[in-house]
């Protein structure tokens, strides 16, 4: 790596952990740099990253610079950020979900007794999703798809391992009456 390409680098991770505009000031006491070395790297790292087709850019103005993305691939920034509408989970999904979470594995069919409703819609759709998915077959007439949450069902909640969630039982338990 050449002395410019060092220094792009060590540019690139500030403003990328930065994510804000930073004073080209700041910049340049962090680099070590006066003021006018860091604009003139800044103008050339700028044409550079701009003249390859990066998928980030430093956009610099004369008193900060930032990291953002290229204008050249929006379309995909936009399909990749803006969520589908098919993504909103319903209250019965929701439900459907709870009862997943706590009983995992487990087949439509209990999930059904648990809710007293029919649940294929909801199972279909939390599975096309990736918050549900097949982990094995019950060992009984039919072999029924046995269900249990998905990595992302984790992320989507804050939850790190399914031990963290709370006590069935908090959610059960009647509060104590005053007499």
């Amino acid at each position: 790596m050449n002395g410019n390409e060092a220094l792009y680098a060590k540019i690139e991770c500030l403003l990328f952990v930065s994510g804000e505009p930073v004073p080209v000031t700041e910049l340049a006491r962090v680099l070590g740099l006066s003021k006018p070395q860091t604009a003139s790297v800044l103008k050339s790292m700028e044409k550079e990253y701009t003249a390859s087709e990066r998928g980030v850019l430093p956009f610099v103005t004369e008193d900060t610079v930032q990291l953002i993305s290229n204008r050249a691939y929006i379309g995909l920034v936009e399909d990749l950020l803006q969520p589908e509408k098919s993504r909103n989970v319903s209250k019965s999904m929701l439900e459907t979900l709870a009862v997943v979470a706590y009983r995992q594995p487990c087949t439509r069919a209990d999930i059904e007794e648990v809710r007293g409703v029919r649940c294929e819609y909801a199972v279909s759709k939390l599975t096309e999703l990736g918050y549900i998915t097949e982990v094995g077959r019950k060992d009984t007439l039919g072999h029924p798809v046995l269900f249990g949450t998905t990595d992302l069902f984790l992320r989507k909640f804050g939850l790190h391992s399914l031990d963290e969630l709370k006590d069935f039982s908090d959610f059960t338990a009647f509060p104590e009456q005053k007499v």
